[in-house]
């Protein structure tokens, strides 16, 4: 096996070549990370965080490029190979522990600590240290496969945290029936991961085994080891593993405040216990921290992956809604979730209201839906508010309706349960009776003629300004205007509706 096609050391590696990473190799406290990292456009390698000098990696997943970096793909590419992924899953290949790179170093009982960790205070009001960049892996005794998803972590002490399982989500239905029996929930979570293995962690799935996305996603088997203290599958190329387990006894844990992904803090919320029960990592071992919340969303990979993971989703909806979208774009800077571009090549009057019917009913959270024709690019801000400022009418091209699913930590809800949501249509109407209403005005390019002059254009039929210099052979238009000012006083020359010139039958 290949255990370091998909390892993060190697990533950031590539990410330092391409220009897309900065590197910091003076010694810097932990309290100093997120100052650092706020804001930050690139990604960023702490060479020697702490007084221990490790090495901690923050804000890789932070840009779309970088992204589309991981899967060597362009980046509007991306949720068309996500979604492509989820069709054609691969197996796992399990690995013996004595090969896999992730129990290079293993510690157990209580040689096993959160305290030995660089795991850093993220934003002033947080309620302690978070692990941010943790993907959690857990057998579903309902499949016997295992289930992966991305959880936050804050810490309790030396070898206790709260885990934060309010949201609905695989884990917590595993977690809710194994309470219910009085039974651990044994979890290990990997820290240091590939951003196309964070992609699996956030993606939706329908599948036993969701190790099979992931190996779907790297278009390879994702080598598998047992972890050392829990019958849970991980990684074996992954840099860190917390292994332990979820206790029983309910959601009991004061977990929070701490700066949610849509900017804002989250309030202080009861969650489940989680016990630390080993930690292994390879020998050189890359520690990570994930950029979440502030004033920068667009530029955290809370807001980067979840805009991928909506994409993705966006697309299986309107496959089956209209016959051509074109592109999609979540934007990150409104949390990679609520505000949502779609571009579509219209065949029938009314589908862009289909557009907006479908990312409504879909189980990516959106609250608006911006519906534009192919000639917009989705992922440029000044051609989108070119196309509301002139193809949208509030009195006719708004569809608001109410009364869904939201996301509860959305501020703007006020304590409500449901929300509601808005599609802008931002189309150009299909048929106007004005033939230049909707054309964009681009710079004239000469094409070859196959007529001799300016006059044996117009001979021939209506032509265009540019047009009769092409056919003059003039790359300079006022020897045409010689040509139309003498037909002018002659009489002979008329304009049509849509302003090409043509000759007259009769004279005037």
């Amino acid at each position: 096996m290949d255990f370091d096609r998909f390892r993060l050391r190697c990533f950031m590696e590539r990410l330092v070549a391409a220009g897309q990473c900065q590197v910091i190799d003076e010694p810097i406290d932990l309290i100093d990370v997120a100052r650092l990292l706020d804001g930050q456009e690139k990604a960023v390698w702490f060479k020697a965080v702490g007084p221990e000098r490790f090495e901690l990696v923050g804000n890789v997943a932070g840009s779309r490029h970088r992204l589309a970096l991981a899967f060597d793909v362009k980046p509007h590419e991306l949720p068309l190979v996500i979604r492509a992924a989820a069709q054609n899953p691969i197996k796992p290949v399990e690995v013996d522990s004595s090969a896999a790179p992730v129990h290079q170093v293993v510690a157990v009982g209580d040689a096993a600590s959160f305290l030995n960790l660089p795991i850093h205070l993220q934003h002033e009001l947080d309620g302690a240290p978070y692990i941010s960049a943790s993907i959690d892996f857990a057998r579903d005794p309902a499949t016997g496969g295992t289930n992966i998803g991305i959880r936050r972590i804050m810490l309790r002490g030396a070898n206790v945290a709260g885990v934060d399982l309010n949201a609905p989500s695989d884990l917590r239905a595993i977690y809710l029936q194994a309470a219910e029996r009085g039974e651990r929930t044994e979890v290990a979570y990997v820290v240091g991961a590939h951003p196309i293995d964070l992609i699996a962690g956030s993606a939706s799935a329908r599948v036993k085994d969701e190790f099979e996305l992931m190996g779907a996603l790297r278009g390879s088997p994702v080598p598998v080891v047992k972890c050392k203290t829990i019958d849970v599958m991980v990684p074996a190329d992954a840099e860190y593993v917390l292994e332990g387990y979820l206790e029983p006894s309910g959601f009991i844990e004061a977990e929070g405040p701490y700066g949610e992904f849509l900017g804002y803090y989250g309030e202080v919320k009861k969650n489940p216990l989680f016990r630390l029960t080993a930690v292994t990592h390879r020998s050189d071992a890359l520690f990570q921290t994930a950029t979440i919340g502030g004033r920068f969303l667009g530029r955290t990979d809370t807001s980067q992956l979840t805009a991928a993971k909506t994409e993705a989703t966006v697309w299986g909806a309107l496959e089956q809604a209209v016959r051509e979208p074109k592109a999609v774009c979540c934007t990150p800077s409104a949390g990679g979730m609520f505000n949502v571009r779609v571009s579509l090549r219209q065949r029938y009057p009314g589908e862009a209201r289909n557009v907006i019917s479908a990312v409504f009913g879909s189980v990516a959270d959106v609250k608006h839906v911006f519906v534009v024709d192919d000639d917009i690019d989705v992922f440029d801000d000044g051609q989108m508010d070119w196309a509301l400022s002139t193809r949208f009418q509030a009195d006719k091209d708004i569809v608001i309706a109410s009364g869904f699913r939201a996301v509860p930590i959305d501020p703007s809800l006020g304590g409500a349960r449901t929300g509601a949501k808005a599609g802008f249509d931002c189309t150009k109407p299909m048929a106007t009776g004005k033939p230049l209403h909707y054309v964009i005005p681009e710079p004239p390019v000469l094409k070859p003629s196959a007529f001799k002059s300016a006059l044996d254009a117009l001979a021939s039929g209506p032509a265009s300004f540019l047009e009769l210099m092409a056919a003059q052979g003039s790359r300079d238009g006022r020897d045409v205007l010689r040509v139309l000012e003498s037909l002018y006083a002659e009489g002979r020359i008329s304009r049509e509706a849509d302003g090409r010139y043509s000759l007259r039958t009769t004279r005037k």
